[in-house]
Parts: C-alpha cells; structure tokens; sequence
C-alpha cells in the first residue's frame, strides 16, 4: 500500500484537480505526483515531450526507459513501460535481456549496445567515459545525446517517487497515456 494517498480530482490541490481530471489514464504515479501541486504540470509536459517530441527514436527511447527503470529498481515504470517497449518494435527477448542486464549481446545491434552502454554509465556513474562516447556518437546526434540524458534523469526521479512512496502497481495503461500524448503532438 502507498505510503501516502493517491490524490483525485476531488482532493487535489488546486493546479492538480483539472490535470487529473483531464488525464486519459489515472495511473497511479499521476495520482502521487499530483501531491507537488505547482510541479506536477510542469513534470508532466516534460514526459510527454520525452514521450512524443524528441528526435530520439521511439524505441531508442524505451530501451532507455527500460534500463533506467531496471538499474533503479523502478518496477513501477518498468511494468507500465514494457507495454509500449513492445508497441514500438521492441522484442520480448530484448526485454528479457534487459531485466537480466545483459546488453552486450547479439539482441541489440551496434547502435543499441552504444545507447545502452551510455545509459548505463550515465545511470550509475554520472558520467559516461571517453569510449562509450565515443561510440555513441557514430551514431547519434547532439540533440539525440542530450534527449538520452533528459530522458534517463527523468526515469530516475519517476523511479525515486514511486519506489520512495511505495506507489501501488496499477494496469499497465501508460499505452494510453503515450498514444494520447502521441495524438497531441501530432495535432
């Protein structure tokens, strides 16, 4: 059980009431988050900007997720985000491979291995030494480097809040929430 209330348009605060209201899946997470009532739209914006508007690609972007979600011990956005792994071209063997941390392998084609070896020094060390770098740009762009690092900072903070606060797993709806973002950006 949560460590404190999962919020509804009911009982939030002010900013957060007309959020929720409007969210098209009350995943459990929006539902803790709500409680930082003046961060919760800004936090929400930059998801669905991680989700729909980056150059990095969709997939590029989940194996990220992923692997931040498993390092961190996120089991929360890994049970939502596996969903749409899998709605963007990812394998379940890579997924498998993922949980069991094994990135190296023939699973993950060379532009693969470059994100996951980069996100992973990223996630555990800060830093990412000159040779994951290196590879990673043969790659990528600048733009794409920078979105890697937004991205598994946000998924780290998204892992500390549910972790922290024992946030209950819900039905992993987050497809909903990626394909309405995906429609808004799109419009």
């Amino acid at each position: 059980m949560a460590r404190l209330p999962l919020l509804t348009a009911d009982n939030a605060g002010e900013e957060a009431k007309n959020i929720l209201a409007a969210l098209p899946a009350k995943l459990n997470i929006f539902r803790m988050m709500a409680h930082a009532d003046s961060c919760f739209a800004p936090q929400l914006q930059l998801g669905a900007a991680i989700l729909t508007r980056q150059e990095l690609s969709h997939r590029d972007r989940e194996l990220l997720i992923l692997l931040a979600a498993r390092l961190e011990g996120g089991a929360y956005e890994w049970h939502q985000h596996c969903p749409i792994a899998l709605g963007v071209g990812i394998t379940q063997p890579q997924i498998d491979a993922l949980e069991r941390l094994e990135l190296g392998g023939e699973r993950f084609s060379e532009k693969e291995r470059a994100l996951l070896a980069f996100g992973r020094q990223v996630t555990e060390n800060v830093r990412a030494d000159s040779d994951a770098f290196a590879a990673l740009k043969l790659h990528f762009s600048d733009r794409e480097v920078i979105e890697m690092i937004l991205t598994v900072g946000f998924y780290m903070t998204m892992a500390r809040l549910t972790e922290a606060t024992e946030t209950d797993l819900d039905a992993a709806d987050g497809v909903q929430v990626f394909e309405a973002a995906r429609s808004a950006a799109e419009a």
